[in-house]
């Protein structure tokens, strides 16, 4: 079964003394299974944001762990900074990564929080989709007052902590209290102006976060209140739902900057935050200089940045993952502050890190004298994959090519659909080049199996046959998918650039042989198979999908040849 991962993200109120810092994070790594992702400090904020994933249990006692170590180094009674907070470990939310509902990740959170509460006597409020009644369900109200209020929160019958102490004992003088979540995925972002003021830095962050601002008669910013029929104040609502936002000073820095909590990033995407910001800005004499993601990030939200950047570029979306990460993070100003290194904030790259090295990781050099050497693998297979991952790229090439060319800027989106189509072949052949050596390797494993029982010899057998039919059907996916990328070159070879037309004839005959290398793998593996029945309707699949090649490439050829 797939594993249920979830992440979690407590905030500590400790952003400046790194020794304690690394001693509460490292409290994650005592708990195995659990990885630690990132540890964000900020000095100004006097806040870490620290971000784990794994298995929920694992999770769980990780998260009692850091919660426990935070209790015994902090004391709240002496902190002081720009964040709100009320606790030496303010929150602790934890997210649904994969397989597992909301509802399953609000079951763990609770559980956390009844222990922290039972056993570290810390008064546990729990909040968003974990919250016990509605009022709970926003941590601006969870945390209203802050630490200072949290003596007279505590007395006040409607604030009963959920688990824990509800009064002022000398540990929760020290510990304050805690906020326990189960949430969607939140983005922490900072977005930096050329002002101090955090006046300026307020106004902009009311036209833009969901609760806005309050409606007022006359001078919206001194005038009276006005009320509805409750008696209470009537508000103008901000631009984006999902969206919490307040100015403050970075004296790190020297300047004020739109602190942001995404909690909704369908709704309100980073990108159209930061464009709406700067409008927001540019209204006031404000110019924003750049911005600062906190903690970590789906790279999604990169992606999705930099598409939108470059449509009203009018410049094709059909590039690489990484060109497209670089143009996101200079879109955003995201390392304006500090260098923003991907593979350290981007939550998918962290995660990748632990899976092994891959064939497509090597350099060119690499590859080919790895192929070259006594090594089994990579043989046929992955090099078929990656001969067809050059032909489509090559194909995408034009497209890029072609979306560019001066004078065509009416046909640039025809191009950049082309060009993207090309990219989604592209990344599926790469995988597979990884992906035929794992089938070859999964064929290895299943002959060094015992065989000394019948038991043995039968599960042996069952393993090798199923090894072996999987290792026909990843070259199948090859010759399916490269046969399919030919119709980038036959497009590019039909409207493409005319300086360019040769390389979609090179791409189409990439493709072609991606597919003919692959065909053999198929045959060959497919003679391995016990089930000659299943074995013969692979072959029969592979044979048309061949035959239809091979037209394909002698189409696009004779274009080719036609316009040259």
């Amino acid at each position: 079964m797939p594993k249920k991962l979830i992440e979690c993200v407590p905030n500590i109120s400790e952003g400046r003394d790194l020794q304690k810092i690394n001693e509460i994070a490292r409290q994650v790594e005592t708990v195995e299974g659990v990885k630690l992702l990132d540890v964000d400090p900020g000095k100004a904020t006097n806040r870490t944001v620290i971000t784990f994933v794994g298995e929920p249990d694992q999770v769980v006692e990780a998260a009692f762990r850091l919660i426990k170590k935070a209790q015994e180094l902090i004391d709240m009674r002496h902190h002081k900074g720009e964040h709100p907070r009320f606790g030496a470990t303010d929150v602790c939310p934890l997210v649904p990564i994969a397989n597992i509902s909301m509802e399953e990740t609000a079951e763990y959170a609770r559980k956390l929080g009844e222990r922290v509460g039972k056993e570290l006597h810390i008064p546990v409020y729990f909040y968003e989709n974990a919250a016990t009644e509605d009022k709970r369900k926003n941590l601006a109200n969870v945390r209203a007052g802050e630490y200072e209020g949290l003596s007279e929160k505590l007395k006040n019958p409607e604030w009963q902590p959920d688990f824990g102490p509800n009064e002022m004992t000398e540990t929760v003088a020290k510990s304050g209290a805690i906020a326990i979540s189960a949430r969607d995925f939140l983005v922490a972002y900072n977005i930096n102006l050329n002002t101090t003021s955090t006046r300026r830095a307020n106004a902009i962050a009311f036209d833009i976060r969901e609760a806005g601002r309050i409606k007022r008669e006359g001078n919206p910013i001194t005038g009276k209140k006005i009320l509805d029929e409750n008696g209470q104040p009537v508000r103008i609502p901000g631009k984006f739902k999902g969206v919490k936002g307040i100015g403050w000073f970075i004296e790190e820095y020297g300047i004020a900057q739109v602190s942001y909590n995404i909690t909704d990033i369908k709704a309100a995407p980073v990108h159209l935050v930061f464009d709406e910001t700067v409008k927001a800005a540019d209204k006031r004499g404000v110019r924003v200089t750049g911005s600062e993601i906190i903690g970590l990030i789906p790279k999604k939200v990169l992606l999705d940045a930099a598409d939108y950047f470059l449509t009203k570029q009018q410049r094709s979306l059909g590039i690489s993952e990484r060109e497209k990460i670089l143009i996101a993070i200079k879109s955003l100003g995201a390392d304006d502050l500090k260098p923003f290194k991907p593979e350290e904030k981007i939550i998918e790259y962290l995660l990748e890190k632990d899976q092994g090295s891959k064939l497509v990781d090597l350099s060119l050099a690499d590859f080919a004298d790895l192929t070259a050497s006594e090594a089994p693998a990579p043989g046929g297979g992955s090099i078929a994959a990656y001969t067809a991952a050059l032909g489509v790229s090559l194909g995408t090439m034009v497209a890029n090519l072609s979306s560019h060319k001066r004078g065509w800027d009416d046909k640039w989106q025809y191009y950049s659909d082309w060009a993207e189509k090309g990219q989604k072949y592209k990344e599926k052949l790469m995988h597979l080049v990884d992906e035929d050596t794992r089938a070859f390797n999964k064929i290895m494993s299943a002959f060094r199996l015992p065989k000394k029982t019948d038991d043995e010899k039968k599960m042996r057998s069952k393993a090798i046959e199923e090894a072996t039919l999987y290792a026909t059907e990843i070259p199948l996916k090859v010759m399916e998918t490269a046969f399919n990328s030919m119709e980038i070159m036959d497009a590019m070879a039909e409207t493409g650039l005319p300086a360019s037309i040769s390389d979609a004839a090179v791409g189409a005959m990439g493709a072609r042989t991606g597919v003919y290398g692959a065909y053999y793998n198929v045959k060959i593996n497919a003679a391995g198979l016990k089930n000659k029945e299943k074995a013969a309707e692979l072959v029969a699949k592979a044979n048309e999908i061949l035959e239809r090649t091979l037209k394909k490439e002698t189409d696009i050829l004779r274009k080719v040849d036609k316009k040259m």
